[in-house]
């Protein structure tokens, strides 16, 4: 009997996941063939790289070695041009054809540079691949004035590096506020006065009109407000699912690939998993693209399982985003900003704290909580927020305890049984396997 074709478009961490998976399950049973138009790499360690704190040999997850141990053919520096569903093909954009018994889809995104002009040339730089990494950590030194547009997650993961090498730093966002799509405005504003702080120069609600050669540096220009002279000028205005090269192939694509609660597509032997997958969004059940590190590994760990021959089904991803600043940390989770939720805000301006808490009866959907790294309510109180609006437990009595004492987390999440309900959760139903026990 013929061994089972999985091929795998995407070395990022969805791809490696479900290689992983389906060796925990098969023990090289099967044929699986990556297809990656990059070397397997981390991109949540690119920042450290960029800081100078890690090595570029560190970023990398899955060496020539380690693939070939898992029994995996790869085709390195390659990318999917097209897909015939119909015929099980997969072409490359060098004429390669692949044949599969199931395929999955795991491409990422790709960093969208604001649509002005001289947004493209040298000294204007996206910082999403390890490319473009490279092309920035040559030219930022102490004393260099850095220009961040963009003010969201993304920029955010970036700002302790800048920081640290010295650079002067100024953010520009075309929103009100900083990270609009993460936290509302007052814990905004509580960011921006940490951030000032620290040195860093912000202007919202500026919107870029065009970047011009000034001199051997950049000079940004806005439709109000002064110019700003930059050496070294980083887009972080969003990103796109890869998917250009599957017109065509009947796949049913919204925002990214649709797909149900195994992360099939609506071709039977199609999955997709990570930034270019629209599934199921944890709390609403409605489709949504959670283009975030946890969302990529838990689809990669189900496709993987279900392309294994398993029945998983996904109960859906759970949005969230965490990033520290400075010593601040920032984070949300869930229906953060659903504008029907009831809603409980609270602050603490003598320890930079501020909380807010959504509800839908009795259940908590979303939460923002902004402190100090070093607070003891910021450290224990971001994973009790975070299982609360995961467990999705109706909390009884202990809603109207959070809403006189949003600071005291802890006695709710003990007695709402929350850890009893997620400690026997995982993503694929069993204990886990160690990475050195596969294959």
């Amino acid at each position: 009997m013929m061994a089972k074709r999985h091929v795998i478009v995407g070395g990022g961490t969805a791809g490696l996941n479900a290689i992983r998976t389906i060796r925990e399950y098969d023990r090289g049973e099967s044929k699986i063939v990556l297809v990656s138009a990059e070397r397997p790499y981390s991109r949540m360690v690119l920042p450290y790289y960029l800081g100078r704190s890690i090595a570029e040999a560190h970023v990398f997850t899955a060496t020539p070695a380690r693939l070939a141990q898992l029994q995996v053919q790869s085709h390195l520096g390659r990318r999917a041009a097209g897909l015939d569903t119909a015929a099980s093909k997969l072409t490359l954009d060098d004429g390669t054809v692949l044949e599969y018994d199931d395929l999955l889809i795991a491409t990422g995104s790709s960093a969208v540079k604001a649509p002005v002009p001289g947004a493209e040339s040298p000294g204007v730089h996206s910082f999403w691949t390890l490319e473009q990494a490279r092309g920035v950590v040559g030219e930022i030194r102490a004393g260099s004035h850095v220009v961040l547009v963009g003010a969201g997650f993304i920029a955010f993961t970036l700002l302790n590096a800048l920081l640290a090498l010295k650079a002067t730093l100024t953010i520009v966002e075309i929103a009100p506020q900083i990270l609009p799509r993460m936290i509302d405005q007052p814990g905004a504003q509580l960011v921006e006065a940490w951030l000032r702080r620290h040195g860093v120069a912000i202007r919202t609600g500026a919107t870029l009109t065009a970047i011009e050669d000034a001199q051997g540096q950049k000079r940004l220009r806005f439709r109000q407000g002064e110019d700003l002279l930059a050496d070294v000028v980083l887009m972080a205005t969003g990103i796109r699912p890869n998917l250009e090269w599957l017109q065509g192939s009947g796949l049913r694509v919204n925002r990214g690939i649709r797909v149900d609660d195994h992360l099939r597509s609506n071709v039977g032997n199609v999955y997709a998993a990570g930034d270019v997958a629209e599934g199921l969004d944890l709390v609403t059940g409605e489709p949504a693209v959670h283009a975030i590190e946890p969302t990529a590994m838990e689809h990669g760990r189900v496709a993987g399982a279900n392309m294994a021959g398993r029945d998983l089904v996904y109960r859906g991803s759970l949005l969230m985003n965490i990033v520290g600043v400075c010593h601040l940390d920032i984070a949300s989770f869930g229906a953060w900003d659903d504008p029907t939720a009831e809603t409980w805000a609270a602050t603490r301006p003598d320890r930079w704290a501020y909380r807010k808490l959504l509800w839908k009866g009795e259940r908590l959907i979303g939460a923002m909580i902004l402190g100090r790294a070093n607070d003891i309510w910021t450290t224990n109180d971001v994973g009790m927020l975070k299982g609360l609006v995961q467990a999705g437990n109706g909390l009884g009595p202990w809603k109207a305890h959070l809403r006189r004492h949003p600071f005291d987390i802890k006695p709710a999440f003990i007695a709402s049984g929350t850890t009893a309900r997620l400690l026997p959760e995982t993503i694929l139903g069993r204990p886990s396997v160690p990475v050195g026990q596969v294959v």
